[in-house]
């Protein structure tokens, strides 16, 4: 399946001529990118939250929506690894090698790769697998079906992340209950999952509210959660200070070097240190590199890497312990038991509220995500929402919420504890992961024309990093990693089927219509009745004469005095600037070609852009003025490019489209649709 080529978001592939096709629909124009205000930021300081605009305050948001996930990992990723760990003969060293290889997960895969160095590949501020994807192109100078799949496959896998992320961060907060005396009998598995249910529900409604009014609040709790993870570690640090010697590489690798299979296996599990990266390059344009840059550097990586070396250290001593007093070894919760008795109450409750702020890291991306794909035409249109009216980053999706509301609470149904979710956990995040990082060469060659040397020396070993853990996760697809495995194949299936059967109706369409200028030298010699007025026609390819003004020529036989034939497009940069947004062609006295160029983060406002128009010379009256739509009514067909399952899928994913009026925001009092039936 080959990328569908550059077209435009009109209504000719979708309900006729109103398809999003691949770079074809461009979204809602918010009215500070066109004035110029949001869409001017530089490389690398995307779409900023209103509620504080300095870098301080920018940094606190962050805390809370970008690190919540990467953040709350303490709760559940060492006592995985441990319990792994403990198949084999758990030493000291063994203990030691744990946290080595948690800690340099975290500098090597989050700090430099991610931090100080994914993130500088942004794409005019925005970040995420598909923003990538689109600079990759733009970085060859063609749309080519290895990237486009290697984006159609991130994303997929991505949306996976996003769905158990969520479940398994606030069930792990909660079984924090066992380790509190007073509540250990009480908190059964029905109790944990009934609350987590609360929680999750509580979390997803909200989310209409805005990233703004969100960060606000959880900001500052995310700032408590990581100050007490600091000092819960600090406290027990004490516990075995030679738990320092974790900071060495040698205990890491000669963990792996020594126990083989259980050693990969650890590996898998010592992953879930790093989940969260990926949505902090996602949720880039959200705040802007460097407020999350100073976010991680100074409060994050600090906090993390100290209640890592807590948790080992209190491991080593439970250890001696068991050696002095010949008993057996036992794994724990050892995030809780680490905190005194009197306090885990107080501890749990924060951690619940972390959790719950977890999740926002990636739903926050995954709006941004789809954002983009509906934009690059790989899914259909949906109602983005702008949710300021000061910052265009900010959106919310009820579709998508609701999509990623059912898929958790199904998971913590099913699964019901954060124990059996970790091994599916890691393998949707590492695949992600790799496709950044070879989307992320292509982008080093082509745009920051690195040398193939220089490149290979940057890249290559990031690839074998990532690839080692995916290797290392993939031992797990029997006891968890089928999940996301079949989450990202069902959504790839989704993207591809759209792609495909928009590129298949867009075909059609061309075959069967008649070239623009062929229709123009037919009424110049046959001359239809004409009407006062304007009539503006939306397409996806302006060399052809729209469906929607056949049949008006065909069933009503007139023409408008003035004839305007519309197209929006997608560029593949985020934003665009106002002065690149129309385009007029003159192409004889009764039509004009009218361009819209809009960037795959914006939002198509027709009436508005239509405003600026009378600067380009093109006037008309707006309430004397009608829109034309053809809507087509497709029906399968096992004689057409796709299986007849397929076309079954791609019609209901047209007939849940966001309706064009609405998409492209023009009146519906000034629209008319014309039907057609099709077979795809």
């Amino acid at each position: 399946m080959a990328p569908q080529p550059s077209g435009a978001a009109s209504t000719e592939a979708v309900h006729g001529d109103t398809s999003p096709g691949a770079a074809s629909s461009a979204p809602p124009l918010s009215p500070q990118t066109e004035n110029g205000g949001h869409g001017a930021h530089p490389p690398g300081e995307g779409g900023k939250l209103g509620f504080h605009h300095t870098t301080l305050g920018l940094a606190l948001g962050s805390i809370g929506v970008v690190f919540g996930d990467i953040g709350t990992s303490p709760l559940y990723a060492f006592q995985a690894a441990m319990m792994q760990a403990a198949k084999d003969t758990l030493t000291g060293d063994s203990i030691l090698g744990v946290v080595s290889m948690a800690l340099w997960a975290l500098i090597l895969v989050v700090t430099v790769k991610y931090v100080l160095f994914v993130m500088r590949a942004d794409n005019k501020g925005e970040g995420g697998v598909l923003s990538l994807m689109a600079l990759a192109n733009r970085a060859l100078g063609q749309r080519t079906t290895f990237v486009f799949l290697l984006g159609v496959v991130g994303a997929a896998l991505f949306y996976g992340d996003s769905i158990i992320t969520p479940a398994i961060s606030v069930l792990g907060a909660f079984q924090g209950l066992h380790d509190v005396n007073s509540l250990e009998n009480v908190a059964s598995p029905k109790i944990i999952m009934f609350a987590s249910f609360f929680i999750l529900i509580g979390l997803f409604l909200i989310q209409s509210r805005g990233t703004a009014n969100v960060a606000k609040l959880f900001g500052p709790v995310m700032l408590v959660w990581f100050i007490a993870i600091a000092a819960l570690g600090v406290i027990h640090i004490a516990d075995d200070p030679g738990i320092f010697m974790a900071l060495s590489p040698h205990f890491a690798v000669m963990f792996l070097v020594k126990h083989g299979v259980i050693g990969l296996l650890v590996l898998g599990s010592v992953f879930l240190t790093v989940t969260g990266a990926e949505a902090l390059y996602a949720d880039m344009g959200h705040f802007g590199r460097w407020p999350i840059q100073a976010s991680w550097l100074f409060l994050a990586l600090p906090s993390l890497a100290l209640n890592y070396l807590g948790q080992g250290a209190y491991s080593l001593r439970a250890l001696a312990y068991a050696h002095s007093h010949h008993i057996a070894f036992a794994s724990q919760d050892w995030f809780f038991v680490m905190c005194p008795q009197a306090f885990r109450l107080p501890l749990v409750v924060l951690a619940v509220a972390a959790s719950a702020i977890a999740s926002q890291a990636v739903i926050t991306g995954a709006y941004s995500l789809s954002q983009q794909a509906i934009q690059l035409g790989l899914l259909p249109r949906m109602d983005v929402r702008r949710t300021s009216e000061t910052q265009s980053g900010q959106i919310f999706i009820p579709q998508i919420n609701t999509f990623l509301m059912i898929g958790v609470l199904a998971l913590v149904l099913v699964f019901q504890n954060s124990d059996n979710l970790s091994d599916a956990y890691g393998l949707a995040v590492t695949g992600t992961m790799l496709v950044t990082t070879i989307l992320a060469y292509i982008v080093v060659r082509h745009i920051w024309k690195w040398s193939a040397l220089l490149a290979g020396m940057m890249i290559i070993p990031m690839i074998g990093l990532d690839s080692v853990f995916l290797f290392a996760n993939g031992l797990k697809i029997a006891t968890g990693g089928w999940l996301p495995l079949t989450l990202g194949t069902l959504l790839f299936i989704v993207m591809a089927t759209w792609v495909k059967g928009s590129q298949i109706l867009s075909d059609k369409t061309r075959r069967d219509s008649v070239p623009l200028a062929d229709l123009i030298e037919m009424l110049r010699a046959r001359q239809p009745h004409r009407v006062p007025g304007t009539a503006i026609f939306l397409t996806s390819d302006p060399d052809v004469a729209p469906v929607a003004l056949m049949h008006n020529l065909k069933h009503n036989k007139v023409l408008h005095e003035k004839n305007i034939i519309l197209t929006v497009r997608t560029a593949e940069t985020p934003r665009v600037p106002e002065a690149d947004r129309i385009r007029i062609e003159n192409v004889s006295d009764d039509f004009r070609k009218l361009i819209l160029t809009y960037g795959f983060m914006e939002s198509p406002n027709v009436p508005k852009a239509l405003g600026l128009c009378r600067k380009h010379g093109l006037k008309f009256d707006i309430m004397a003025t009608s829109f034309f739509l053809g809507r087509r009514s497709v029906v399968p067909s096992s004689q057409s490019g796709m299986p007849l399952w397929q076309d079954k899928v791609y019609i209901f994913l047209m007939r849940n489209a966001a309706n064009p009026t609405d998409f492209f925001r023009i009146p519906p009092g000034r629209v008319v649709e014309l039907g057609a039936q099709v077979t795809v």
